[in-house]
Protein backbone atom coordinates (compact mmCIF):
# COMPACT_ATOMS: atom_id res chain seq x y z
CA UNK A 1 0.00 0.00 0.00
CA UNK A 2 1.33 3.30 -0.72
CA UNK A 3 0.16 6.18 1.05
CA UNK A 4 0.78 10.05 0.49
CA UNK A 5 0.47 12.54 2.93
CA UNK A 6 0.39 16.16 1.91
CA UNK A 7 0.26 18.54 5.25
CA UNK A 8 2.09 18.22 8.25
CA UNK A 9 0.99 15.14 11.14
CA UNK A 10 3.01 14.58 13.79
CA UNK A 11 5.91 12.14 13.97
CA UNK A 12 4.61 9.75 16.05
CA UNK A 13 1.39 9.29 13.74
CA UNK A 14 4.05 9.25 10.09
CA UNK A 15 6.11 6.16 11.97
CA UNK A 16 2.89 4.41 12.63
CA UNK A 17 2.33 4.84 8.65
CA UNK A 18 5.63 3.44 7.87
CA UNK A 19 5.11 0.13 10.00
CA UNK A 20 2.32 -0.55 7.65
CA UNK A 21 2.59 1.19 4.60
CA UNK A 22 5.22 2.87 1.96
CA UNK A 23 4.66 6.48 2.46
CA UNK A 24 5.64 9.80 1.08
CA UNK A 25 5.62 12.99 3.11
CA UNK A 26 5.07 15.80 0.37
CA UNK A 27 4.38 18.84 2.70
CA UNK A 28 5.38 21.62 -0.06
CA UNK A 29 3.95 19.95 -3.00
CA UNK A 30 1.94 21.49 -5.81
CA UNK A 31 -1.77 21.37 -7.22
CA UNK A 32 -0.02 20.32 -10.40
CA UNK A 33 2.98 17.46 -9.21
CA UNK A 34 -0.05 15.96 -6.82
CA UNK A 35 -2.52 15.90 -10.28
CA UNK A 36 0.09 13.91 -11.89
CA UNK A 37 1.37 11.47 -9.01
CA UNK A 38 -1.85 10.73 -7.05
CA UNK A 39 -2.67 7.72 -9.59
CA UNK A 40 -0.16 6.04 -7.70
CA UNK A 41 -0.93 6.03 -4.33
CA UNK A 42 -3.51 4.24 -2.51
CA UNK A 43 -4.79 7.08 0.59
CA UNK A 44 -3.85 10.59 0.59
CA UNK A 45 -3.81 12.24 4.00
CA UNK A 46 -4.43 16.23 3.88
CA UNK A 47 -5.33 18.54 6.50
CA UNK A 48 -7.59 21.56 5.32
CA UNK A 49 -5.09 23.54 2.62
CA UNK A 50 -5.27 20.48 0.17
CA UNK A 51 -8.17 20.18 -1.86
CA UNK A 52 -9.41 16.76 -2.42
CA UNK A 53 -11.70 17.64 -5.12
CA UNK A 54 -13.88 15.86 -8.12
CA UNK A 55 -10.71 16.47 -10.26
CA UNK A 56 -8.15 15.25 -7.82
CA UNK A 57 -10.27 12.29 -7.30
CA UNK A 58 -10.85 11.45 -10.84
CA UNK A 59 -7.56 10.83 -11.61
CA UNK A 60 -7.03 9.00 -8.20
CA UNK A 61 -6.94 5.71 -9.77
CA UNK A 62 -5.90 3.69 -6.90
CA UNK A 63 -7.34 5.61 -4.61
CA UNK A 64 -9.37 3.95 -1.40
CA UNK A 65 -9.03 6.06 1.48
CA UNK A 66 -8.77 10.02 1.50
CA UNK A 67 -7.75 11.18 5.41
CA UNK A 68 -8.55 14.32 6.72
CA UNK A 69 -6.61 15.12 9.92
CA UNK A 70 -9.02 16.87 11.76
CA UNK A 71 -12.64 17.35 11.68
CA UNK A 72 -14.34 19.50 9.04
CA UNK A 73 -13.80 17.94 5.58
CA UNK A 74 -14.73 21.53 3.67
CA UNK A 75 -11.93 20.82 1.44
CA UNK A 76 -13.00 17.56 0.51
CA UNK A 77 -15.24 16.41 -2.36
CA UNK A 78 -17.71 13.67 -0.15
CA UNK A 79 -19.85 13.20 -2.94
CA UNK A 80 -17.38 12.43 -5.60
CA UNK A 81 -15.38 10.02 -3.28
CA UNK A 82 -18.28 8.43 -2.52
CA UNK A 83 -19.14 8.31 -6.04
CA UNK A 84 -15.93 6.59 -6.64
CA UNK A 85 -16.23 3.93 -3.71
CA UNK A 86 -13.64 6.00 -1.36
CA UNK A 87 -13.77 5.87 1.71
CA UNK A 88 -13.31 9.49 3.69
CA UNK A 89 -12.01 9.01 7.43
CA UNK A 90 -11.83 12.22 9.89
CA UNK A 91 -10.68 12.60 13.43
CA UNK A 92 -13.48 14.12 14.95
CA UNK A 93 -12.41 13.85 18.47
CA UNK A 94 -9.14 14.34 18.58
CA UNK A 95 -8.88 17.68 19.10
CA UNK A 96 -12.34 18.34 20.43
CA UNK A 97 -10.76 19.57 24.12
CA UNK A 98 -8.33 22.08 21.89
CA UNK A 99 -11.67 23.66 20.54
CA UNK A 100 -13.57 23.75 23.63
CA UNK A 101 -11.06 25.22 25.43
CA UNK A 102 -10.08 27.79 22.81
CA UNK A 103 -14.29 29.04 22.58
CA UNK A 104 -13.55 29.78 26.25
CA UNK A 105 -10.51 31.58 25.71
CA UNK A 106 -12.35 33.84 23.03
CA UNK A 107 -15.32 34.36 24.69
CA UNK A 108 -13.77 35.74 28.21
CA UNK A 109 -11.41 37.33 25.41
CA UNK A 110 -13.93 39.27 23.96
CA UNK A 111 -15.87 40.00 27.19
CA UNK A 112 -13.20 41.77 29.06
CA UNK A 113 -11.23 42.73 25.85
CA UNK A 114 -8.06 41.51 26.53
CA UNK A 115 -6.11 41.59 23.57
CA UNK A 116 -7.26 45.55 23.12
CA UNK A 117 -6.09 46.00 26.57
CA UNK A 118 -2.86 43.92 25.97
CA UNK A 119 -1.88 45.74 22.63
CA UNK A 120 -2.38 49.26 24.67
CA UNK A 121 -0.02 48.31 27.44
CA UNK A 122 2.24 47.55 25.02
CA UNK A 123 2.02 50.73 23.61
CA UNK A 124 2.16 52.49 26.98
CA UNK A 125 -1.74 53.99 27.58
CA UNK A 126 -2.80 52.54 30.76
CA UNK A 127 -6.30 53.68 31.12
CA UNK A 128 -8.48 51.36 32.50
CA UNK A 129 -11.81 52.68 31.59
CA UNK A 130 -11.11 52.17 27.93
CA UNK A 131 -11.20 48.63 28.50
CA UNK A 132 -14.15 47.96 30.84
CA UNK A 133 -15.90 44.92 30.09
CA UNK A 134 -18.61 42.45 31.61
CA UNK A 135 -18.34 39.56 33.56
CA UNK A 136 -20.11 35.99 32.10
CA UNK A 137 -21.42 35.31 35.36
CA UNK A 138 -25.00 35.50 35.95
CA UNK A 139 -25.41 35.91 31.88
CA UNK A 140 -27.26 33.39 29.17
CA UNK A 141 -25.16 31.38 26.41
CA UNK A 142 -26.95 30.06 23.52
CA UNK A 143 -25.22 27.39 22.26
CA UNK A 144 -25.95 26.40 18.66
CA UNK A 145 -25.26 22.57 18.14
CA UNK A 146 -24.59 20.26 20.83
CA UNK A 147 -22.06 17.59 19.63
CA UNK A 148 -19.01 16.45 20.90
CA UNK A 149 -17.52 20.00 21.17
CA UNK A 150 -21.00 21.81 22.33
CA UNK A 151 -21.38 19.57 25.09
CA UNK A 152 -17.78 19.80 26.34
CA UNK A 153 -17.85 23.71 25.85
CA UNK A 154 -21.57 23.55 27.90
CA UNK A 155 -19.92 21.59 30.94
CA UNK A 156 -17.11 23.92 31.33
CA UNK A 157 -19.52 27.49 30.91
CA UNK A 158 -22.26 26.33 33.75
CA UNK A 159 -18.70 26.51 36.15
CA UNK A 160 -19.33 30.57 35.47
CA UNK A 161 -22.51 30.00 36.49
CA UNK A 162 -24.12 31.08 33.68
CA UNK A 163 -27.76 29.74 32.23
CA UNK A 164 -26.47 27.65 29.16
CA UNK A 165 -29.30 27.07 26.74
CA UNK A 166 -28.99 25.14 23.03
CA UNK A 167 -30.49 24.75 19.68
CA UNK A 168 -29.90 21.75 18.02
CA UNK A 169 -32.95 19.79 16.37
CA UNK A 170 -30.44 16.47 15.70
CA UNK A 171 -30.03 15.89 19.02
CA UNK A 172 -32.03 13.72 21.98
CA UNK A 173 -33.63 15.28 25.02
CA UNK A 174 -31.50 12.94 26.66
CA UNK A 175 -27.93 14.97 26.08
CA UNK A 176 -29.04 18.15 26.89
CA UNK A 177 -30.58 16.60 29.88
CA UNK A 178 -27.31 14.71 30.81
CA UNK A 179 -25.44 18.46 30.30
CA UNK A 180 -27.58 20.37 32.42
CA UNK A 181 -28.74 22.07 29.17
CA UNK A 182 -31.99 23.96 28.21
CA UNK A 183 -33.38 23.10 25.33
CA UNK A 184 -34.54 25.59 22.98
CA UNK A 185 -35.82 26.68 19.50
CA UNK A 186 -33.21 28.94 17.30
CA UNK A 187 -35.26 32.26 17.82
CA UNK A 188 -35.52 31.76 21.23
CA UNK A 189 -31.65 31.25 21.39
CA UNK A 190 -30.84 34.52 19.60
CA UNK A 191 -33.64 36.48 21.29
CA UNK A 192 -32.25 35.54 24.80
CA UNK A 193 -28.52 34.84 24.57
CA UNK A 194 -26.32 37.47 25.95
CA UNK A 195 -23.38 35.27 24.35
CA UNK A 196 -23.67 32.78 21.02
CA UNK A 197 -21.20 30.44 20.27
CA UNK A 198 -21.33 27.87 17.24
CA UNK A 199 -20.31 24.49 16.83
CA UNK A 200 -21.51 22.92 13.87
CA UNK A 201 -20.45 21.74 10.57
CA UNK A 202 -20.35 23.78 7.25
CA UNK A 203 -23.31 22.62 5.06
CA UNK A 204 -25.52 23.74 2.84
CA UNK A 205 -28.06 24.09 5.80
CA UNK A 206 -26.00 25.68 7.69
CA UNK A 207 -24.15 27.89 5.10
CA UNK A 208 -24.49 31.54 6.29
CA UNK A 209 -27.08 29.87 8.80
CA UNK A 210 -26.48 33.44 11.00
CA UNK A 211 -27.29 36.61 8.38
CA UNK A 212 -29.85 39.46 8.63
CA UNK A 213 -32.61 38.33 9.79
CA UNK A 214 -30.92 36.53 12.93
CA UNK A 215 -29.01 39.34 13.69
CA UNK A 216 -32.29 41.16 14.01
CA UNK A 217 -33.94 38.80 16.86
CA UNK A 218 -30.14 38.88 18.62
CA UNK A 219 -30.35 41.10 21.78
CA UNK A 220 -28.44 44.64 21.70
CA UNK A 221 -24.82 43.85 22.98
CA UNK A 222 -24.87 40.30 22.15
CA UNK A 223 -21.08 38.98 22.14
CA UNK A 224 -20.95 36.15 19.51
CA UNK A 225 -17.74 33.29 19.28
CA UNK A 226 -17.20 31.19 15.81
CA UNK A 227 -14.71 28.71 16.47
CA UNK A 228 -16.12 26.13 14.16
CA UNK A 229 -16.38 26.35 10.56
CA UNK A 230 -16.00 29.84 8.51
CA UNK A 231 -19.50 30.24 5.97
CA UNK A 232 -21.59 29.54 8.83
CA UNK A 233 -21.98 33.45 9.50
CA UNK A 234 -22.68 35.84 6.90
CA UNK A 235 -19.84 38.27 6.91
CA UNK A 236 -21.22 41.14 5.91
CA UNK A 237 -24.66 40.82 8.03
CA UNK A 238 -22.09 40.46 11.25
CA UNK A 239 -19.93 43.56 9.75
CA UNK A 240 -23.24 45.54 10.14
CA UNK A 241 -24.34 44.17 13.12
CA UNK A 242 -21.15 44.86 14.79
CA UNK A 243 -21.28 48.61 13.16
CA UNK A 244 -25.31 48.78 14.02
CA UNK A 245 -24.34 48.17 18.20
CA UNK A 246 -26.90 45.04 17.75
CA UNK A 247 -23.40 42.92 17.93
CA UNK A 248 -20.99 44.37 20.92
CA UNK A 249 -17.82 41.87 19.96
CA UNK A 250 -16.84 39.09 17.88
CA UNK A 251 -14.32 36.06 18.68
CA UNK A 252 -13.34 34.75 15.59
CA UNK A 253 -11.13 32.03 15.02
CA UNK A 254 -12.00 31.09 11.54
CA UNK A 255 -13.42 33.15 8.13
CA UNK A 256 -15.22 32.35 5.28
CA UNK A 257 -11.82 32.82 3.21
CA UNK A 258 -9.15 32.36 5.26
CA UNK A 259 -5.71 33.63 4.53
CA UNK A 260 -3.06 30.42 3.32
CA UNK A 261 -2.08 28.24 5.81
CA UNK A 262 1.76 28.51 6.91
CA UNK A 263 2.34 31.72 5.63
CA UNK A 264 3.93 34.39 7.33
CA UNK A 265 2.51 37.75 5.83
CA UNK A 266 0.35 38.22 2.74
CA UNK A 267 -1.66 40.73 1.34
CA UNK A 268 -5.44 40.03 3.07
CA UNK A 269 -7.95 41.86 3.79
CA UNK A 270 -11.49 41.47 5.25
CA UNK A 271 -13.11 44.49 6.77
CA UNK A 272 -13.82 42.17 9.84
CA UNK A 273 -10.52 42.50 10.96
CA UNK A 274 -10.27 46.58 10.83
CA UNK A 275 -13.26 46.20 13.99
CA UNK A 276 -11.63 47.47 16.83
CA UNK A 277 -14.03 44.76 18.77
CA UNK A 278 -13.50 41.83 17.14
CA UNK A 279 -10.87 39.27 18.10
CA UNK A 280 -9.50 37.30 15.46
CA UNK A 281 -7.21 34.02 15.52
CA UNK A 282 -5.82 32.32 12.88
CA UNK A 283 -7.92 29.08 12.87
CA UNK A 284 -6.27 27.74 15.53
CA UNK A 285 -8.86 25.86 17.40
CA UNK A 286 -6.86 22.66 16.81
CA UNK A 287 -3.25 23.78 17.75
CA UNK A 288 -2.03 22.47 21.36
CA UNK A 289 0.45 19.65 21.28
CA UNK A 290 -1.59 17.53 22.75
CA UNK A 291 -4.57 17.96 19.92
CA UNK A 292 -1.70 17.55 17.26
CA UNK A 293 -0.17 14.49 18.62
CA UNK A 294 -4.03 12.66 18.72
CA UNK A 295 -4.85 13.92 15.21
CA UNK A 296 -1.41 12.51 13.64
CA UNK A 297 -1.90 9.26 15.30
CA UNK A 298 -5.33 8.62 15.40
CA UNK A 299 -5.34 9.40 11.16
CA UNK A 300 -2.93 7.12 10.83
CA UNK A 301 -4.66 4.95 12.71
CA UNK A 302 -8.12 5.49 10.62
CA UNK A 303 -6.58 5.21 7.23
CA UNK A 304 -4.66 1.82 7.65
CA UNK A 305 -7.61 -0.08 9.57
CA UNK A 306 -9.76 1.73 6.61
CA UNK A 307 -6.99 0.16 4.23
CA UNK A 308 -7.16 -3.07 5.80
CA UNK A 309 -11.17 -3.43 5.55
CA UNK A 310 -12.12 -2.51 8.52
CA UNK A 311 -15.13 -0.12 8.16
CA UNK A 312 -15.85 1.26 11.97
CA UNK A 313 -14.26 4.26 13.31
CA UNK A 314 -14.56 7.56 12.01
CA UNK A 315 -15.66 7.03 8.48
CA UNK A 316 -17.67 10.24 6.75
CA UNK A 317 -19.46 8.32 4.04
CA UNK A 318 -20.43 5.21 5.55
CA UNK A 319 -23.09 4.97 8.36
CA UNK A 320 -21.35 5.16 12.33
CA UNK A 321 -20.27 1.64 13.31
CA UNK A 322 -18.06 0.80 16.66
CA UNK A 323 -15.44 -1.87 16.99
CA UNK A 324 -17.40 -3.94 18.77
CA UNK A 325 -20.30 -3.83 16.83
CA UNK A 326 -18.62 -4.62 13.86
CA UNK A 327 -17.18 -7.60 15.04
CA UNK A 328 -20.82 -8.85 16.27
CA UNK A 329 -21.77 -7.88 12.50
CA UNK A 330 -18.68 -9.00 10.40
CA UNK A 331 -20.95 -13.29 9.98
CA UNK A 332 -24.34 -11.10 8.86
CA UNK A 333 -22.40 -8.57 6.30
CA UNK A 334 -20.69 -11.60 4.44
CA UNK A 335 -24.32 -13.72 4.13
CA UNK A 336 -26.35 -10.39 3.29
CA UNK A 337 -23.69 -10.01 0.77
CA UNK A 338 -23.50 -13.43 -0.35
CA UNK A 339 -27.37 -13.80 -0.78
CA UNK A 340 -27.12 -10.83 -2.86
CA UNK A 341 -24.86 -11.79 -5.41
CA UNK A 342 -27.00 -14.58 -6.03
CA UNK A 343 -29.49 -11.96 -7.96
CA UNK A 344 -28.09 -11.65 -11.53
CA UNK A 345 -25.80 -14.32 -11.46
CA UNK A 346 -29.36 -16.47 -11.98
CA UNK A 347 -31.86 -13.76 -13.00
CA UNK A 348 -31.74 -11.25 -16.39
CA UNK A 349 -34.29 -9.42 -15.03
CA UNK A 350 -33.80 -5.74 -13.97
CA UNK A 351 -34.72 -4.87 -10.44
CA UNK A 352 -37.33 -2.45 -8.89
CA UNK A 353 -37.56 -2.91 -5.05
CA UNK A 354 -34.79 -4.59 -2.75
CA UNK A 355 -35.95 -5.58 0.75
CA UNK A 356 -34.18 -6.14 3.57
CA UNK A 357 -36.02 -7.28 6.22
CA UNK A 358 -34.29 -8.52 9.71
CA UNK A 359 -36.20 -10.63 12.27
CA UNK A 360 -34.91 -11.88 15.70
CA UNK A 361 -31.80 -10.50 17.82
CA UNK A 362 -30.53 -8.88 14.57
CA UNK A 363 -33.43 -6.35 14.67
CA UNK A 364 -32.30 -4.79 17.81
CA UNK A 365 -29.08 -3.68 16.34
CA UNK A 366 -28.05 -1.07 13.85
CA UNK A 367 -28.04 -3.27 10.52
CA UNK A 368 -27.13 0.31 8.19
CA UNK A 369 -23.82 -1.52 7.14
CA UNK A 370 -25.59 -5.09 6.67
CA UNK A 371 -27.74 -3.91 3.99
CA UNK A 372 -25.14 -2.08 2.39
CA UNK A 373 -23.23 -5.47 1.85
CA UNK A 374 -26.33 -6.67 0.50
CA UNK A 375 -26.43 -4.22 -1.78
CA UNK A 376 -22.57 -4.10 -2.77
CA UNK A 377 -23.36 -7.96 -3.65
CA UNK A 378 -26.48 -7.89 -5.57
CA UNK A 379 -24.79 -5.14 -7.81
CA UNK A 380 -21.14 -6.81 -7.82
CA UNK A 381 -22.29 -9.20 -10.91
CA UNK A 382 -23.28 -6.18 -12.84
CA UNK A 383 -21.42 -3.62 -11.96
CA UNK A 384 -17.75 -5.40 -11.35
CA UNK A 385 -15.08 -3.14 -10.03
CA UNK A 386 -17.70 0.26 -10.12
CA UNK A 387 -19.30 -0.95 -6.28
CA UNK A 388 -18.13 -0.44 -3.03
CA UNK A 389 -20.29 -1.04 0.24
CA UNK A 390 -19.05 2.68 -0.26
CA UNK A 391 -21.54 3.95 -3.21
CA UNK A 392 -23.49 0.48 -3.26
CA UNK A 393 -26.99 2.85 -2.44
CA UNK A 394 -25.83 5.38 -4.48
CA UNK A 395 -25.37 2.84 -7.53
CA UNK A 396 -29.01 1.66 -6.95
CA UNK A 397 -30.86 4.78 -6.91
CA UNK A 398 -28.73 5.90 -9.80
CA UNK A 399 -30.34 2.68 -11.67
CA UNK A 400 -33.77 3.43 -10.36
CA UNK A 401 -34.12 0.86 -7.91
CA UNK A 402 -35.74 1.37 -4.06
CA UNK A 403 -34.03 -0.47 -1.21
CA UNK A 404 -36.24 -0.61 1.70
CA UNK A 405 -35.09 -2.06 4.97
CA UNK A 406 -37.51 -3.93 7.71
CA UNK A 407 -37.53 -5.17 11.27
CA UNK A 408 -39.47 -7.75 12.95
CA UNK A 409 -38.56 -8.78 16.42
CA UNK A 410 -40.74 -11.72 16.17
CA UNK A 411 -39.28 -15.16 15.27
CA UNK A 412 -39.26 -19.01 14.98
CA UNK A 413 -36.75 -21.67 14.64
CA UNK A 414 -33.73 -19.18 14.63
CA UNK A 415 -32.49 -16.42 16.98
CA UNK A 416 -31.51 -14.26 14.01
CA UNK A 417 -32.69 -14.34 10.05
CA UNK A 418 -31.91 -12.16 7.74
CA UNK A 419 -34.58 -12.12 4.41
CA UNK A 420 -34.07 -10.76 1.03
CA UNK A 421 -36.54 -10.34 -1.49
CA UNK A 422 -35.92 -8.67 -4.88
CA UNK A 423 -38.78 -7.29 -7.01
CA UNK A 424 -38.02 -6.99 -10.21
CA UNK A 425 -39.69 -4.86 -13.01
CA UNK A 426 -42.04 -7.64 -14.15
CA UNK A 427 -43.21 -7.48 -10.56
CA UNK A 428 -41.79 -11.29 -10.03
CA UNK A 429 -39.85 -12.03 -6.24
CA UNK A 430 -36.92 -14.00 -5.55
CA UNK A 431 -36.50 -14.62 -2.11
CA UNK A 432 -33.69 -15.78 -0.05
CA UNK A 433 -33.10 -16.07 3.76
CA UNK A 434 -29.66 -16.82 5.63
CA UNK A 435 -28.66 -17.23 9.21
CA UNK A 436 -25.53 -17.52 11.44
CA UNK A 437 -24.00 -20.16 13.88
CA UNK A 438 -21.62 -18.11 15.26
CA UNK A 439 -19.22 -17.31 12.07
CA UNK A 440 -20.83 -19.96 9.54
CA UNK A 441 -23.59 -18.13 7.74
CA UNK A 442 -26.44 -20.60 5.97
CA UNK A 443 -28.71 -19.90 3.41
CA UNK A 444 -31.56 -21.53 4.65
CA UNK A 445 -34.56 -20.80 2.17
CA UNK A 446 -34.20 -20.24 -1.61
CA UNK A 447 -37.47 -19.40 -3.86
CA UNK A 448 -39.62 -21.07 -1.74
CA UNK A 449 -37.23 -24.10 -0.78
CA UNK A 450 -36.17 -24.88 2.53
CA UNK A 451 -32.22 -25.31 2.01
CA UNK A 452 -29.02 -25.20 4.29
CA UNK A 453 -25.83 -24.12 2.66
CA UNK A 454 -23.05 -22.46 3.30
CA UNK A 455 -22.03 -19.83 0.09
CA UNK A 456 -18.71 -21.18 -1.13
CA UNK A 457 -16.96 -19.24 -3.70
CA UNK A 458 -17.43 -22.03 -6.53
CA UNK A 459 -21.47 -23.36 -6.94
CA UNK A 460 -24.26 -25.05 -9.08
CA UNK A 461 -27.94 -23.97 -8.91
CA UNK A 462 -29.91 -26.26 -10.50
CA UNK A 463 -33.37 -26.51 -10.78
CA UNK A 464 -34.39 -30.24 -12.15
CA UNK A 465 -37.01 -32.64 -13.21
CA UNK A 466 -37.12 -35.17 -9.51
CA UNK A 467 -36.84 -38.21 -11.03
CA UNK A 468 -33.95 -40.94 -10.31
CA UNK A 469 -30.87 -41.01 -12.13
CA UNK A 470 -30.28 -36.83 -12.10
CA UNK A 471 -27.47 -36.93 -9.56
CA UNK A 472 -25.42 -39.17 -11.56
CA UNK A 473 -25.66 -37.04 -14.72
CA UNK A 474 -24.61 -33.99 -13.25
CA UNK A 475 -21.68 -35.49 -11.47
CA UNK A 476 -20.76 -37.09 -15.16
CA UNK A 477 -20.91 -33.86 -16.74
CA UNK A 478 -18.48 -32.38 -14.23
CA UNK A 479 -16.45 -35.20 -14.13
CA UNK A 480 -15.77 -34.77 -17.76
CA UNK A 481 -14.41 -30.83 -17.00
CA UNK A 482 -12.16 -32.80 -13.96
CA UNK A 483 -14.51 -30.93 -11.57
CA UNK A 484 -14.85 -33.05 -8.07
CA UNK A 485 -18.05 -32.12 -5.90
CA UNK A 486 -17.28 -30.64 -2.48
CA UNK A 487 -20.95 -30.77 -0.98
CA UNK A 488 -24.57 -31.54 -2.60
CA UNK A 489 -27.74 -31.04 -1.17
CA UNK A 490 -31.38 -31.23 -2.92
CA UNK A 491 -34.84 -30.14 -2.09
CA UNK A 492 -37.55 -31.45 -3.73
CA UNK A 493 -40.78 -29.82 -4.43
CA UNK A 494 -43.82 -32.24 -4.24
CA UNK A 495 -46.08 -30.47 -5.47
CA UNK A 496 -44.75 -29.86 -9.00
CA UNK A 497 -42.33 -33.03 -9.53
CA UNK A 498 -39.10 -30.55 -10.02
CA UNK A 499 -36.13 -30.17 -7.14
CA UNK A 500 -33.59 -27.76 -6.66
CA UNK A 501 -29.83 -29.19 -6.62
CA UNK A 502 -27.03 -27.03 -4.63
CA UNK A 503 -23.68 -28.57 -5.71
CA UNK A 504 -20.53 -27.27 -4.44
CA UNK A 505 -17.40 -28.00 -6.39
CA UNK A 506 -13.46 -27.40 -5.81
CA UNK A 507 -12.72 -25.12 -9.01
CA UNK A 508 -14.83 -22.96 -11.36
CA UNK A 509 -17.77 -24.35 -13.43
CA UNK A 510 -16.75 -23.29 -17.02
CA UNK A 511 -19.56 -22.23 -19.40
CA UNK A 512 -18.90 -25.48 -21.65
CA UNK A 513 -19.81 -27.43 -18.92
CA UNK A 514 -22.86 -25.57 -17.73
CA UNK A 515 -24.09 -25.75 -21.36
CA UNK A 516 -23.60 -29.78 -21.63
CA UNK A 517 -26.29 -29.17 -18.04
CA UNK A 518 -28.63 -27.59 -19.70
CA UNK A 519 -29.07 -29.96 -22.93
CA UNK A 520 -29.83 -32.56 -20.57
CA UNK A 521 -33.40 -33.55 -20.64
CA UNK A 522 -34.09 -34.13 -16.98
CA UNK A 523 -32.23 -30.31 -16.52
CA UNK A 524 -34.87 -27.60 -16.53
CA UNK A 525 -32.54 -25.25 -15.51
CA UNK A 526 -28.35 -25.16 -14.30
CA UNK A 527 -26.45 -21.85 -13.97
CA UNK A 528 -22.95 -21.63 -12.04
CA UNK A 529 -22.93 -19.13 -9.31
CA UNK A 530 -20.09 -17.42 -7.12
CA UNK A 531 -21.68 -17.63 -3.38
CA UNK A 532 -18.62 -15.72 -2.39
CA UNK A 533 -17.54 -12.16 -4.58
Amino acid sequence: MRIIVTEKISENGIEYLKKHADVDVKTNISRDELLEIIKNYDAIIVRSATKVDRELIEKGERLKVIGRAGNGVDNIDVTAATEKGILVVNTPAGNIVAAAELTIGLMLAIARNIPQAYHAGLNGDFRRDKFKGVELNGKTVGIIGLGRIGSLVAARLAAFNMRVIAYDPYMPDSRFEKYGVEKVTLDELLQQSDFITIHLPKTEETKKMLSEKEFKKMKKGVRIVNAARGGIIDEKALYNAIKEGIVAAAGLDVLEVEPKYNVERQDFNNPLLELPNVVFTPHIGASTYEAQENIGISIAQEVISALNGNLYGNIVNLPGVKSDEFSQLKPYMKLAEAMGAFYYQINDTPVRLVEVIYRGEISKTNTDIVTLYALKGFLKPVLEEDVSVVNAKLRAKEMGIEVVEGKIEEINHYSSLIILKITDTNGKTTQFAGTTYGEEVRIVEYMGHKVNFEPTEYMLFVKNKDIPGVIGHIGNVLGDFGINISTMQVSPNKNDGTALMIVSTDKEIPDEAVESLNKLNSIIKARAVKGLI
